[in-house]
């Protein structure tokens, strides 16, 4: 019996570093990047419109539902992610922060399907619709996430980096203000079609996406200019340009959807997929950098 007990432990043990080694730093860095390749070659190959039986030039259905497959998954790895990080007791940028970004993905996560199922399965106008409460989450707590960040580390920015944030704040709020103001035909339309409460939640959730855009810019931008150089600071970098990505993804959509006809799927909306890699990126590249310094720490005070 006793033989026995030591040969299943062992072979629990076994298995547990078998799960460990299969899901390395290098190994998930290696999945996402394959991730993002494959959504960018789908997007780029079958984004095409093509006409249907009624003669009506659109994208295939099975091209749109593969587009929220892609988006789904990599919103649902950085969450998962991210909230390794947040259990971690070595992450050494603050297990809060982490705890935020890992419910904001997933809340994303939540949001792109509940948007599909709109679009796809009822065939109904998929914004405003309940994908968007959790898009508010996601933008609110990823927010706060970044600010948090910022503020721990005490950024302190050369007068040339402070004129580069300002000027692609600027240049950002220009863009996103100018594309936010909607055709006045596509206004009657949207108002005729729908009922007030859309109207009125459409209207609330138009400016707020972009304000939440612009000040995500401003902070990414910072983190970027603070972190650039050093090991250490990669992680970083990757939640910045993720940041860029979701920017100009949103940015996109809402210049796309000034034509009242649009059908999701275009090609620049991969950066939606992007982003969550990215994410994914930055939370592994972190979980790995933590656990490097906490075993250094271990070493010196052992010497």
């Amino acid at each position: 019996m006793h033989k026995h007990g030591e040969v299943e432990m062992s072979s629990i043990y076994n298995k547990s570093s078998a799960f460990k080694s299969l899901f390395t730093t290098q190994n998930i860095i290696l999945a996402n990047i394959c991730w993002g390749v494959s959504a960018l070659l789908y997007f780029l190959l079958f984004s095409a419109k093509v006409p249907d039986a009624n003669g009506l030039v659109t994208r295939a259905e099975w091209y749109v539902i593969g587009t929220n497959i892609f988006e789904a998954l990599a919103y649902l790895m950085a969450g998962i992610l991210c909230l390794r990080n947040w259990r971690s007791r070595q992450i050494v940028s603050g297990r809060n922060v982490w705890l935020l970004f890992g419910i904001g993905m997933l809340s994303y996560f939540l949001g792109g399907i509940f948007f599909g199922y709109t679009e796809i399965v009822l065939d109904e106008e998929p914004f405003p619709s309940v994908g968007d409460i959790f898009f508010v989450v996601t933008y609110l707590l990823v927010g706060i996430g970044m600010i948090l960040a910022v503020a721990s580390r005490r950024i302190n920015l050369e007068v040339w980096q402070w004129i580069i944030v300002l000027a692609i704040a600027a240049f950002g709020s220009a863009l996103a203000w100018l594309i936010s103001q909607q055709d006045p035909a596509t206004v009657v339309v949207t108002a005729e079609a729908g009922s007030g409460w859309k109207e009125t939640a459409g209207t609330f959730l138009n400016w707020f996406y972009v304000v939440s855009d612009v000040l995500l810019l401003i902070i990414a931008t910072s983190l970027l200019l603070a972190f650039w150089g050093g090991r250490a600071s990669l992680p970083w970098r990757m939640i910045a340009i993720a940041t860029f990505s979701l920017y100009i993804a949103d940015i996109w959509f809402k210049w796309a959807t000034r034509d009242p006809n649009y059908q999701s799927g275009d090609v620049l909306e991969v950066c939606w997929v992007l982003s969550g890699v990215l994410f994914s990126m930055g939370a592994a590249l972190e979980f790995e950098a933590s656990s490097n310094r906490s075993r250094r720490e271990r070493g010196r005070k052992r010497i």
